[in-house]
């Protein structure tokens, strides 16, 4: 027969539970130091984001981002309380303006004035940045950096005057394409592979580029296109707001591991986009599906939209802040902390952003979740700024030369 002390047995139970409770109690409070440690970060280092469409948004909507806005996922009040200090403003210039005898050259013109203006009259609040040392002199003043890059190179218009002329006016990168091929180069997201890769006055762009001291960005672009630009361009290069392949099989918008790899090699930087398609295999195949279905000129407008809210609602775009995290892992884990950098695609992927990073003031949350995985504050502060500054420097550098 089976004897034991019952009240040595309730001891035990009882010692077990506060131990239990003890555990729960002490990772409550790690974690409350590491939630504090995060938002001392998110303030104490420049947070750079790689691509956020306020400038379109603004165009769209006339909304004044210096003041709380209730619509989009950017204004000033936000980007402070996350810690953003240096988003760049994406001057968005779509598809269909391209081959247009000037307007393309003409919107982009417009959406920086758009972003002067906001600049003009809230000089306490935003700054036009040009140059990583303009970003660093904000940052001690408290002031928003305003840095431009062009989203799709079509306002060059085949003119290197016109590059120069963009440069003038601010623009530190140019994303050579967006949706469909150009005269630049070659799409990720357009199947007729016009030029399999640079056209003729492509080359000439990335080398104008070089001269310059302007950035390249290889976000939109073919991966022919990709590894022309590696080979040509005597200066690193970014991708403003693309993630990992390894994740989404398929997603010509993502990096595979190789190319990531050619992008380190040469000092470049991966700043990970935020949109649920970029992060898990199951959005990204709605998210064809949808683009598939906006395509489908069998279909009119009313129809295509319905068929759109169809399939959004079936398979939803979706994912979670650790999703994010587990993209920067991998790009860490395969080339090292130095090339990976944040490139949210704010007020451009619509609701499909993660939970837990819904706006511009979840950054600490994201910063959080690194400590939490063991990245140390010399890490972080790589990630949010570092790398990329560095990339924009060596540009410069090259541009000197």
């Amino acid at each position: 027969m089976l004897r034991f002390n019952t009240c040595s047995f309730r001891l035990s139970t009882l010692s077990l539970l506060t131990l239990c409770i003890g555990l729960i109690t002490c990772q409550a409070q790690s974690d409350q130091v590491l939630r504090k440690k995060a938002n001392l970060l998110a303030k104490k280092y420049i947070i750079l984001d790689g691509h956020i469409d306020v400038p379109y948004r603004i165009k769209l909507s006339n909304e004044n981002v210096a003041q709380r806005t209730y619509k989009g996922d950017f204004d000033y009040y936000r980007a402070k309380k996350g810690g953003l200090d240096a988003p760049f403003m994406s001057i968005f210039v779509p598809a269909f303006f391209q081959n247009k005898n000037g307007r393309a050259r003409m919107f982009a013109d417009g959406l920086i004035k758009a972003v002067e203006k906001l600049a003009q009259q809230n000089p306490k609040k935003f700054a036009v940045a040009t140059s990583p040392d303009e970003i660093e002199a904000n940052f001690r003043k408290g002031i928003i950096s305003l840095p431009l890059g062009m989203e799709n190179g079509a306002p060059i218009e085949g003119s290197l005057s016109n590059l120069r002329f963009f440069y003038k006016r601010g623009v530190r990168y140019i994303t050579l394409t967006h949706g469909k091929d150009n005269h630049i180069c070659d799409s990720s997201t357009d199947p007729r592979r016009t030029w399999k890769g640079l056209s003729p006055f492509g080359k000439k762009v990335v080398q104008e580029m070089n001269r310059l001291g302007m950035m390249i960005d290889v976000s939109h672009i073919s991966d022919e296109t990709f590894y022309q630009i590696m080979k040509l361009s005597k200066a690193p290069v970014i991708a403003s707001h693309s993630s990992c392949r390894r994740f989404t099989p398929g997603f010509s918008r993502n990096m595979t591991d190789a190319m990531i790899k050619t992008l380190a090699k040469k000092g470049g930087v991966i700043q990970i986009n935020f949109g649920a398609m970029f992060l898990n295999q199951r959005s990204a195949d709605s998210y064809t599906k949808i683009t598939q279905i906006r395509g489908n000129l069998s279909l009119n407008a009313i129809q295509r939209k319905a068929a759109e809210r169809a399939q959004a609602q079936k398979v939803p775009l979706t994912a979670h802040i650790n999703d994010v995290v587990k993209h920067i892992d991998h790009v860490v884990k395969i080339v090292g902390i130095d090339h990976v950098g944040l490139g949210s695609d704010f007020d451009g992927v619509g609701p499909a952003l993660p939970e837990g990073l819904k706006d511009v003031s979840f950054y600490p949350n994201l910063i959080y979740l690194l400590l939490k995985k063991g990245y140390s504050e010399k890490d972080i502060a790589k990630i949010c700024s570092g790398n990329v500054l560095r990339v924009w420097r060596a540009v410069e550098k090259v541009a000197g030369k």
